[in-house]
């Protein structure tokens, strides 16, 4: 198979002395390659032209995970709980977004991911589950348990494509998030839930590969099959564009 060239884009990192970097979840591009992709990581201070050659050299382009989306995108006045917004990187996502849907390039949102995707399309978030919805359900883990403890199930609607993929309409799930979709874009079909109705899986009907999830299947490829046929299958799809 043709090793398809997957988009990650990075998030912003200042360090001690306010030296700033472009920075990648290593877990994402272990899980890109591991499924035969090549993973190429996309700065999200670009903008313009340079943006969009480097975009158009893409098979795919994944949405992983990071701090919250700026309200102000979708009209709202900003929580308390709010914290870590990157307007650049917002904007660097969602354009990358809009491209890719418009033009049935591959792409795969995480966590965050999900969530861009959903505002990019003109959907809204809940800005803090705690604060907002009355659920006994963790959606975070805490200090020192691992990104991979799986707190909650979700339910997924039988005949989309996350069930074909992952071949279950039931999966356990980790869960490291505090805020989530709230009124869903158009033209997106929402495809699975948490028992408390939280929205956990998002796609673009008739669309190659257009799918959101809102934990994080990076994070369990070790020992979850049906996580590693999800990037698999996102893989396939970029390289099924390419030919």
């Amino acid at each position: 198979m043709y090793r398809p060239l997957i988009g990650l884009t990075c998030s912003v990192h200042y360090d001690e002395r306010n030296w700033k970097f472009d920075r990648a979840y290593d877990a994402n591009v272990i899980a890109i390659e591991q499924a035969g992709g090549l993973p190429v990581l996309v700065p999200s201070t670009l903008q313009g032209d340079t943006l969009r050659a480097i975009y158009e050299r893409l098979d795919g382009v994944l949405l992983p995970g990071g701090g919250d989306v700026d309200p102000e995108i979708y009209h709202a006045q900003q929580h308390a709980k709010t914290i870590l917004v990157d307007r650049q990187r917002d904007e660097t996502e969602m354009q990358m977004t809009r491209w890719a849907v418009a033009e049935n390039l591959p792409v795969f949102g995480i966590c965050r991911g999900h969530q861009v995707f959903n505002v990019a399309l003109g959907g809204t978030l809940v800005q803090d589950i705690p604060s907002s919805i009355t659920t006994d359900l963790r959606h975070d883990i805490v200090d020192n348990e691992p990104r991979s403890l799986r707190l909650h199930h979700v339910d997924i609607a039988p005949q989309s494509k996350l069930a074909d993929v992952l071949g279950a309409t039931r999966v356990v799930v980790n869960s490291l998030h505090h805020q989530s979709i709230e009124k869903t874009a158009d033209g997106l079909l929402v495809t699975a839930y948490a028992p408390d109705g939280v929205i956990e899986a998002v796609e673009v009907p008739e669309h190659p590969f257009a799918l959101t999830v809102q934990w994080h299947p990076e994070d369990m490829i070790e020992d979850d099959e049906a996580m590693r046929r999800l990037f698999r299958a996102f893989v396939e799809a970029a390289a099924n564009r390419h030919a």
